[in-house]
């Protein structure tokens, strides 16, 4: 008897920590919608020196405008998966470099990036939302009103370089400005690729069910062609029916040093592949499912 009445007292005093425990449970969604702004790291534009990778070549006149949607799906209080589509532009343009080979060769791109993925985040501490309400001199623990993370997945998405020639917009995939599609060996690279998004979070709690965060990430690709350029010059000169765009658009120098556009010389760099990056501020929301033991007031 008396072994049966101490398990229910201890049942009794453990209700409340397993509930809280378990309160996750019942807002496993939540959606964000987010606007920002994207970067891209690639062969065109850059610092003021030979091209280098990553942040070291990173031009900030050239960030450009990013939204984006998700969902995430809490795992646990530590993990979660969360999915994004995201719209960003990126773009470069060599007469942004005083250095000299890159200053020369004086082409241009911009292009609309359309991302879908799937991420993992681990965060570095258990996400707590605190009070129902904010009441002022109300004691009690509030728990971690920001809560950071790292995530990591993988996406697709699609590109389209283009640029602007003679006061006209123009698609630069179809042209072969590198003979894609004139020789066996260079053929034309696809629209679509895949990437892997890598970066970091913020989110702050505004209440149980609204939040804002801050997240921002680079997306290593596995093209070097988001901005058309990757390795070198064609000689068009053996193709006459070539489209002149093509031609023209493959060697905008002002040709004062033939030699260095000439065919076979160096017009990007193939070792490494192009990437971007996305800032996203967002709005967040967390669904609730089941019914709440808290008092509706």
């Amino acid at each position: 008897m008396k072994k049966a009445v101490l398990l229910i007292l201890v049942t009794i005093l453990l209700i409340p920590a397993i509930s809280e425990a378990q309160r996750w449970k019942r807002q496993r969604y939540e959606f964000s919608f987010g606007l920002g702004v994207s970067n891209f790291l690639g062969e065109l534009g850059g610092a003021n020196q030979i091209g280098t990778h990553y942040f070291r070549d990173l031009e900030w006149s050239m960030t450009r405008l990013a939204a984006s949607v998700g969902l995430r799906y809490k795992l646990s209080n530590y993990f979660a998966l969360k999915s994004h589509l995201t719209y960003g532009r990126v773009a470069g343009d060599d007469k942004l470099t005083t250095e000299f080979f890159r200053n020369y060769r004086n082409l241009n791109f911009y292009s609309d990036i359309y991302e879908f993925n799937l991420n993992f985040e681990g965060a570095f501490q258990q996400e707590q939302v605190g009070h129902r309400y904010r009441l002022r001199k109300v004691r009690g623990l509030r728990g971690y009103e920001i809560y950071t993370y790292a995530f990591a997945g993988i996406g697709v998405f699609y590109m389209d370089p283009k640029a602007n020639y003679q006061g006209n917009v123009v698609r630069l995939q179809p042209l072969g400005t590198e003979g894609q599609g004139f020789v066996a060996t260079r053929t034309k690279y696809s629209l679509v690729q895949f990437c892997v998004p890598v970066g970091i979070g913020f989110k702050y709690t505004l209440d149980r069910s609204w939040g804002v965060g801050l997240e921002l990430g680079i997306r290593k690709t596995f093209t070097d062609y988001i901005d058309d350029v990757s390795t070198t010059y064609f000689d068009f000169a053996n193709y006459p029916e070539a489209n002149p765009q093509s031609v023209a658009l493959s060697d905008r120098s002002d040709h004062s040093r033939p030699e260095i556009t000439a065919a076979g010389q160096q017009r990007g760099d193939p070792r490494e592949n192009d990437s971007y990056m996305f800032a996203i501020f967002s709005i967040n929301y967390k669904l609730t499912n089941g019914r709440s033991s808290l008092p509706r007031f």
